[in-house]
């Protein structure tokens, strides 16, 4: 990935962390410039659980939680196949020594703006951060992109890598970075990125794999932010939300089509 032109203008990334994200986050400072990192505590699973039982049912809810708890595992697990993956993609999957990193209690927090405001900076990127609310969004001083791993707004919300796949969509594996409303995934698409999943790939591993294939597009849109030109696609695709299988519906996918 080349270098953009020199930037005076700060960026910043919301995001709960992981080794995909900081990925993206180092690809962005060797090809950008400084970035800084706003990083807010995760939410109890005990509030994802009441608030997804809420939306759709416990029965759903509690199946999710299956799946979520069965990937943590997984990932222990399949430790190799991660290192293994992040050594052929080249990915910088740590923190730097340097890294400017603020810690919050959630991005809708007021101690979140009030670093925003503070940084100045001339884009905030989400990446795997809480929903922004109305009023949050609407207080942020710049253009306020989310990089999605997904393709939207086919495959809006959780997992979009995963359920391209399980439905046998296999061409619209992938990424976007698009710009932030108040719905989930919503806003207006700006840069995608379509790869493929290799052999020994699950639910645990398509976001590294999905990272490894985006960091262009993000270092794009990022910079196309930071220089005012900002364009919108049209990706002439229908909307859905899609949230985490259910455990049952994961182990049947997987043990009749291998997709895991």
């Amino acid at each position: 990935m080349a270098a953009l032109e020199s930037n005076t203008r700060p960026v910043v990334v919301v995001t709960e962390g992981g080794p995909h994200i900081w990925a993206i986050v180092n690809a962005l400072a060797d090809c950008v410039g400084p970035v800084s990192v706003i990083l807010e505590s995760a939410e109890s699973k005990k509030r994802l659980l009441i608030g997804r039982a809420r939306r759709q049912g416990w029965v759903s809810a509690v199946g999710q939680l299956g799946t979520m708890v069965l990937t943590r595992l997984g990932k222990r697990f399949l430790a190799g196949h991660a290192e293994r993956l992040i050594a052929e993609e080249k990915l910088d999957t740590e923190p730097r020594q340097g890294q400017a990193i603020i810690h919050v209690p959630s991005a809708n927090g007021p101690e979140c703006l009030k670093e925003i405001a503070n940084i100045k900076p001339g884009v905030v990127l989400l990446a795997g951060c809480r929903l922004l609310s109305k009023d949050t969004l609407a207080k942020m001083p710049c253009p306020v992109l989310n990089y999605h791993a997904g393709i939207a707004p086919k495959y809006r919300g959780m997992n979009g890598g995963y359920w391209a796949l399980a439905t046998g969509d296999q061409g619209n594996f992938g990424t976007t970075v698009h710009l932030v409303d108040a719905g989930v995934d919503t806003g207006g698409v700006l840069k995608q990125s379509r790869g493929k999943p290799k052999t020994g790939d699950t639910i645990a591993s398509y976001a590294l794999r999905q990272a490894a294939f985006s960091r262009d597009i993000c270092v794009d849109a990022v910079g196309n932010a930071l220089a005012g030109r900002l364009e919108i696609i049209d990706p002439g695709l229908p909307s859905k939300q899609w949230y985490h299988p259910t455990i049952w519906f994961y182990l049947w996918t997987g043990l009749t089509k291998r997709v895991w």
